[in-house]
């Protein structure tokens, strides 16, 4: 068994190494959220130079790949923009495997003290039970919604409240002679513009006043018009646009595979009154188009869960943080500096 470190830059330079992760990401599960196509514009946009991707080899085949960044001397962790919603560590087995981050701290540049895996999804891996030298800490509850055969057989159990609110605000709309429409868009061409609308309706909101918002010629501009083109190109990308009239009116930036969407980031027009709720409107359309298709087992929203979500589904786990020390005292003294 053993860790090999290079240069991150070398995933997007090296077809070999790229060939690798994704045989990895394919055995794993498929997860959109570590393919490629999101990987490497992720490096690409956000990158500083100093990110190392790992891979430990067992019985001549790799089992496992990170992206780990240096976080503070001594200390690295899995690469995590704000962008990403789950750590780049990939494992072919959801199984923790804490008996392999000792040895990926010696192999890392160092003295390397401190390895964190941010972000862990405990369906991608499992989550350990901490020990010598391993510790753990929820990191936030989020939502899925497994899909049934039909869209009524999902509807029906949703509550009194969120039907009988949208089927007023569709009454509405009806009784003023204004159509909705959604529109599904997926091919490479489209995505620039959709990332264009999108930071329209972003930028039009509250995240433009703390700095947050998309736009075409920012960071995430740039990061989500070169994944979602990379998506587009191997069919598994997809943005929703909701029409109420001419004005558009919500969107979804959403990404595919493994038998799940991946619903990114979701905007709406927050000047459109009269009591109607775009998003939520876009989001019933959405989930009938998504359950009609089928193509799919699920839909992730990766977010920490907001009352809205737990309108649409019930099925909430906890995502958390791991941290491995190079030896079990310097576990139990950054548990007692911070309290835990």
């Amino acid at each position: 068994m053993s860790w090999t470190v290079v240069p991150a830059a070398e995933m997007m330079a090296r077809p070999d190494l790229l060939e690798r992760w994704r045989r990895l990401q394919r055995d794993a599960g498929g997860s959109p959220l570590l393919a490629p196509e999101f990987v490497t514009p992720l490096l690409a946009v956000f990158g500083t130079g100093r990110e190392r991707l790992a891979w430990h080899e067992q019985d001549g085949s790799t089992d496992v790949m990170a992206v780990l960044a240096p976080t503070r001397p001594g200390a690295w962790d899995t690469f995590q923009p704000a962008q990403a919603p789950v750590g780049l560590w990939l494992q072919r087995d959801a199984r923790p495997r804490p008996e392999l981050l000792p040895g990926l701290l010696r192999a890392l540049p160092g003295p390397a003290l401190m390895l964190g895996l941010t972000q862990c999804d405990p369906m991608l891996m499992e989550r350990p039970a901490a020990g010598a030298g391993l510790r753990t800490l929820d990191y936030i509850e989020t939502a899925r919604v497994t899909l049934p055969a039909s869209f009524d057989a999902y509807w029906n159990t949703r509550g009194k409240n969120l039907r009988g609110n949208l089927r007023k605000q569709r009454k509405r709309l009806q009784d003023d002679g204004v159509l909705t429409r959604l529109e599904a868009c997926r091919a490479v061409h489209e995505m620039a513009a959709a990332v264009e609308d999108y930071g329209r309706l972003e930028s039009a909101g509250w995240k433009a006043k703390d700095g947050t918002a998309v736009s075409a010629g920012n960071e995430q501009g740039r990061f989500y018009r070169a994944m979602l083109e990379a998506f587009a190109a191997i069919d598994a990308a997809c943005v929703y646009r909701y029409y109420i009239g001419e004005r558009l009116a919500a969107m979804d930036l959403c990404v595919e595979g493994g038998g799940c969407i991946v619903v990114l980031k979701t905007a709406y027009d927050e000047g459109i009154g009269n009591g109607l709720s775009p998003a939520l409107l876009m989001r019933e359309e959405a989930t009938r188009d998504i359950i009609e298709a089928r193509r799919f087992e699920r839909i992730e929203f990766y977010g920490r869960v907001m009352e809205w979500h737990l309108r649409w589904t019930g099925e909430v786990r906890t995502m958390y943080h791991l941290n491995a020390y190079r030896w079990p005292w310097l576990g139990r003294l950054h548990a007692r500096a911070a309290g835990r």
